[in-house]
């Protein structure tokens, strides 16, 4: 039986699937929430076509839950819950996720999948933040700030590289992984990725008066 893994393209999910890559595990599929009305990966902001790049370079195929900009958090636990079962009649039974220490929602993903009758595992769950955030950096891989809340971090983040001068200037009261949601991210080089994501930083806009989004373009 094989293992889906819940894919943002940020650098969680890419320290957890090089964590499964690592130990050999079956990895047979990458799932990604997109949302329609933008055409972009839902939260992260990351246009539609540099995620199937990143599924490319990676190798692994890619499958997609579509929402609207007006889904609510039941609309997409339904369409997940009929995504997994649907993945376990093929021969699906894992879920996978790069969640590291916030425990309601580990709870809520192990529901859901319960719900599934598929089990769900985290490659990376409470590892230290910060020995994972270095870790990242010295592995090689190469990540781009996409989304920002601007309640914690400046408009001048947004289009950062996520390195280690990036973790020297950021405030104590954020996570340097930023679990809390402080920040996302788009990974476009390192050692799962056959080759390099090539795009250029776009605009930067506020969303919801509190949301700093790059824009990132091919």
């Amino acid at each position: 039986m094989g293992i889906v893994f819940s894919w943002s393209g940020g650098k969680d999910s890419t320290m957890a699937l090089h964590q499964l890559l690592k130990e050999k595990q079956p990895v047979e599929l990458l799932l990604t929430t997109v949302t329609a009305d933008y055409d972009r990966i839902s939260i992260h902001g990351v246009r539609r076509a540099l995620l199937k790049e990143q599924a490319q370079s990676i190798g692994i195929p890619l499958e997609e839950i579509t929402l609207s900009r007006n889904s609510s958090d039941d609309d997409y636990e339904s369409k997940l819950k009929a995504k997994l079962a649907e993945l376990k009649q093929r021969g699906i039974d894992t879920i996978a996720y790069g969640d590291i220490f916030l425990e309601w929602l580990r709870e809520k993903r192990i529901s859901v999948a319960d719900s599934a009758g598929v089990r769900c595992i985290f490659p990376i769950w409470k590892r230290s933040t910060k020995e994972l955030a270095n870790e990242f950096i010295n592995l090689g891989y190469k990540a781009v700030l996409t989304c920002i809340d601007s309640k914690v971090l400046g408009q001048k983040f947004a289009g950062a590289e996520f390195d280690k001068y990036f973790l020297s200037t950021i405030p104590q009261n954020v996570d340097p992984c930023g679990e809390n949601g402080e920040f996302h991210s788009f990974v476009y080089d390192g050692p799962i990725f056959k080759n390099k994501i090539i795009f250029k930083k776009g605009e930067v806009v506020l969303r919801e008066g509190r949301f700093y989004y790059c824009d990132l373009v091919q």
